[in-house]
């Protein structure tokens, strides 16, 4: 069926009830959250508002991203297809090119009678989807389009000025200092500013959202809202008064501060992320050595800031949900797009099929249902999308990749999958130590991960990584393991990846 033809089918098919007992939905995307906050056990972190939402919904425990990096796993999520399906895994590929016919999640709703609309990164940034909504994607006046680039101290603005000239004098192309070159403009990887919440690009967005919101609930259909939060993200810049919530020298460093025991190169990333940043333009890879254990907590004190932040303006929506009088009839979902290693592994960043970058945040809120629960089975991205469908009443195309989690709402005892798969391609800029193209797959199971890493040019198994979970939850040593465990899952994993 082409997307056309899915559309239209949908279009009068779907609900026989009326449009106002239809849910809204409150799509909420956090960018690089990890799921270290109070909801999952983390009393350290001060994130009040999301354990509010946990409180109040089904807090998933163990959700699983496709692929630890922002594109491939946004794309995934929101076309409820696997990387290898949309061929979408790295950032520079946009889905539309290579699966151009996926009907994403806002697209369903949208012929299911919905009025959708978005703000901020719910796609990869640079590829806005416009067909997915009724409207354009909005943006928030006086920001540049890429808020990864906004920073409020003197310093920092002084540089990037500094670095936009130099750029220019070099005489290199526009497309180095706009949205498609931001990482040549990174100052600093934190900034402390004493200013308001909206001073930084996602205060003011929620500004914007919590505005829109009013409109979106006059409407007469019910709304699909995405809205696209960037911090965590790198830079760690927030206002200070979230910076102030915590004492960075009582902040818990990571409990396993080196690259695991036996395991292959292309496993690790190279920390060229944070190496993006004028100040730890010359951090270690992994393999090399680490960063100053000062520089460990400014992290680390960076990151929870910004996630305290993106809390309080998550915090703000929801108090506009129950101001409008909307909250009984709308379904919340809180999604963090992967994980990311805060000196785990003696890495910074994400990028890597290790529990600690594919382990993800999901809470989702559906005022039907018995809430303030946890569900402890496994559950992946690609399984949001027929969830949602099924919440709603909106026909689910044929093609998706996931399955629905309605009866683990309805039960959070339920057992989940058997198993869930990730995978990793590291190439590019972001390549192995050893200059050689890899793409790893990944199994997790209830006791086990296994990992084999092919190289990229010739579909050569290269290496395998095996971990008991249940032995060695933080994935610490590589282990050979017995013959049998490493066929039954080296089975499974080919079949899943139909390798």
């Amino acid at each position: 069926m082409t997307r056309a033809e899915f559309l239209k089918s949908v279009g009068t098919s779907v609900w026989a009830g009326t449009a106002s007992k239809r849910p809204n939905v409150l799509f909420l995307a956090v960018d690089d959250l990890r799921p270290e906050l109070g909801a999952y056990g983390a009393e350290h972190v001060k994130s009040p508002r999301i354990d509010e939402l946990a409180r109040t919904g089904i807090t998933f425990t163990h959700a699983y991203c496709q692929q630890a990096l922002c594109n491939p796993s946004r794309a995934s999520l929101m076309t409820g297809l696997r990387p290898d399906t949309l061929r979408v895994w790295d950032l520079q590929t946009n889905f539309r090119t290579t699966v151009p016919n996926a009907v994403t999640i806002p697209q369903a709703f949208r012929a299911s009678g919905y009025y959708a609309a978005c703000i901020g990164k719910i796609f990869h940034n640079i590829f806005p989807d416009d067909v997915s909504w009724s409207e354009p994607e909005m943006h928030v006046d006086g920001f540049p389009f890429d808020p990864d680039a906004v920073y409020r101290s003197d310093n920092d603005t002084r540089w990037i000025e500094s670095r936009k000239k130099q750029i220019i004098e070099q005489g290199n192309e526009k497309r180095h200092i706009d949205r498609y070159g931001e990482w040549y403009l990174k100052s600093s990887a934190i900034e402390i500013a004493d200013v308001p919440d909206n001073a930084y690009y996602d205060g003011a967005q929620t500004d914007t959202a919590i505005r829109k919101l009013g409109e979106l609930s006059a409407r007469k259909e019910p709304f699909f809202f995405g809205v696209g939060y960037y911090r965590p993200h790198l830079p760690f810049n927030a206002p200070k008064k979230y910076w102030d919530l915590y004492d960075r020298a009582a902040l818990p460093l990571s409990p396993n501060p080196f690259v695991p025991k036996n395991a292959p190169i292309m496993a690790s990333n190279v920390n060229r992320e944070l190496r993006g940043y004028r100040d730890f333009n010359r951090a270690p890879s992994p393999h090399e050595g680490s960063v100053s254990e000062g520089e460990a907590r400014r992290l680390r004190h960076g990151y929870f800031a910004s996630v305290s932040y993106v809390d309080a303006q998550i915090g703000r929506l929801l108090d506009e949900l129950d101001r409008l009088g909307i909250r009984d009839n709308t379904i919340v979902v809180l999604w963090g797009d992967h994980g990311w290693k805060l000196g785990d592994h003696n890495s910074w960043g994400k990028m890597t099929n290790y529990e600690i970058d594919t382990r993800v945040p999901l809470i989702m809120r559906v005022p039907s249902l018995a809430n303030g629960k946890r569900c402890a089975g496994l559950v992946e991205f690609v399984d949001v999308y027929p969830t949602l469908c099924d919440l709603c009443g909106v026909a689910k195309p044929a093609a998706l990749e996931g399955m629905s989690l309605k009866p683990l709402l309805q039960d959070p005892k339920r057992k989940g999958k058997s198993a869930v798969f990730s995978q990793y391609l590291r190439n590019g800029i972001w390549t192995a130590p050893d200059g050689v193209e890899y793409m790893g797959y990944a199994i997790r199971t209830e006791r086990h991960r296994y990992v084999e890493w092919f190289r990229w040019k010739d579909k050569h198994l290269a290496a395998t990584e095996l971990y008991d979970l249940r032995e060695d939850p933080l994935e610490n040593e590589c282990l050979q393991g017995s013959a049998e465990i490493r066929k039954k899952l080296a089975d499974r994993l080919r079949k899943a990846f139909r390798i």
